[in-house]
This record gives structure tokens, C-alpha cells and sequence, in this order.
């Protein structure tokens, strides 16, 4: 009597964790194909990006190592700039690694899948059981839709003109901001901590590397962690 009860309930589950993961896919797709077309549109092979996204699948280190290549850079000097953008995964890896299940298959797929959506909607879900649906579900349709994106952007490649004119640069940012406010209305800790960051973020920006000021960011939590448990 009971598996045919558990069947709508974890279906319903599911259908509620796809539509709130959603908007986030919509968002990774439209800044997808604005990464495609910057990348082909700049001089590189079509290749170049599709590749990129399948095998590094790194997001905004994605645009700084084509930024740097697209300037004359050179292939190590791309990848360390992605690594030192991306090192903040290593955290967010070790945040849900419960999550990913057994096995060393799963684990190497769940660890490519770790992006800070991913992650973030995640960990904001109640119970254990929901939190590893949510991983799964968000992480496989994010990687999707963005790398449909990808491709999408870099095969129109010039056609679509000057990306930042329809403002896609901003839909992910935009984004992001939606799924972190319910948190900070119900946490002053947080808030304060997001407030430090971005105050340390805006103030740096103008004297050190792009991406730099998101890692240096960071350091607004650890107030938080020093902090009781009351607010």
C-alpha cells in the first residue's frame, strides 16, 4: 500500500524542484548564447566554446579565459585565470559532497556539475532527501540548457551584433540576486555579511583583476562565522 503512495508524492517533488530551477535554466541558456556568440564573434572556432563548456563547464571563468585569449593571451595564462575564479568550488564541493551519492561515477559527475546555482539551491532545501533531488535536477538541467546555449550562440556567431546591447551580460546576475533574497530577509547575519562583501567587492574593482573582487568578497562571511547563533 505504500509504493503507491510514494510514487505522486516524489513525482510531485520533482515537478516542484524543476519549476523552481526553472528560471535559473532560462537564465544559464540566454547568458549561454551570449558566451558563444562574444567567443565567435571575437575570432575563435566554434569548437572552441562547445568544448569549453562540455569538458571545463566553468561560467563566468569560461568568459574571463576567453576575455584573456580574445586580448592576446595566451592558453596558460586563460587556464590560470579560470582556475583562480573557480577555486571557490572547491568549497562548495565540500558543502555537498553528502549529496552525491555512492560511487567514484557519480561523485566525478556530481563534482562537474558544482556551480554556485546548483549548489545554492540545494542546500536551501529543508531535508536531505530534497537537497540531493534538488542537486541533481538543477545541476543536470543547468549543464544542459547552458551548453544548448553555448552552441546556439557560437553557430549564429556575428548575427546577434553586440551581446551586451540586450542586457544578457545581466540576466544571470539578476538572477542570482532572486535566489539569494529570501535568505537575507531572514537572516541580519547575512545581510550584514552580504553587505561587507559587496562594499569590499565595489571597492576593489577598480584596482585589481577582473573576477578578483568576487573571491576577495568572501571574506564579508567571516563575521558571520564569528558570530552567535542569535542576531
Amino acid at each position: 500500500m505504500r509504493s503507491p503512495n510514494r510514487t505522486p508524492r516524489v513525482s510531485a517533488v520533482h515537478r516542484d524542484l524543476v519549476r523552481d530551477s526553472s528560471l535559473v535554466w532560462l537564465a544559464s541558456g540566454v547568458v549561454g548564447v551570449s558566451f558563444g556568440a562574444i567567443s565567435v564573434a571575437g575570432g575563435l572556432p566554434v569548437w572552441v566554446p562547445v568544448a569549453m563548456s562540455v569538458l571545463v563547464y566553468a561560467g563566468s571563468a569560461q568568459f574571463s579565459a576567453v576575455g584573456v585569449l580574445l586580448a592576446g593571451g595566451g592558453p596558460f595564462a586563460a587556464a590560470a585565470t579560470g582556475l583562480l575564479l573557480n577555486t571557490r568550488t572547491a568549497a562548495f564541493g565540500l558543502a555537498v559532497a553528502d549529496l552525491l551519492g555512492p560511487g567514484r561515477a557519480a561523485r566525478y559527475l556530481g563534482a562537474h556539475l558544482v556551480t554556485d546555482e546548483t549548489v545554492a539551491f540545494a542546500l536551501a532545501q529543508p531535508d536531505p532527501g530534497r537537497r540531493r533531488a534538488a542537486f541533481w535536477i538543477s545541476g543536470l538541467g543547468l549543464f544542459v540548457v547552458w551548453n544548448l546555449g553555448v552552441l546556439a550562440g557560437a553557430l549564429a556567431g556575428g548575427a546577434l551584433g553586440d551581446t551586451a546591447a540586450y542586457g544578457l551580460d545581466a540576466a544571470f546576475p539578476a538572477v542570482l540576486v532572486a535566489l539569494v533574497l529570501p535568505a537575507l530577509r531572514e537572516d541580519s547575519r547575512l545581510r550584514r555579511s552580504a553587505v561587507l562583501g559587496a562594499a569590499l567587492a565595489l571597492a576593489l574593482t577598480p584596482v585589481v583583476p577582473a573576477g578578483v573582487p568576487v573571491l576577495l568578497a568572501l571574506a564579508g562571511l567571516f563575521p558571520y562565522g564569528r558570530e552567535g547563533g542569535g542576531v
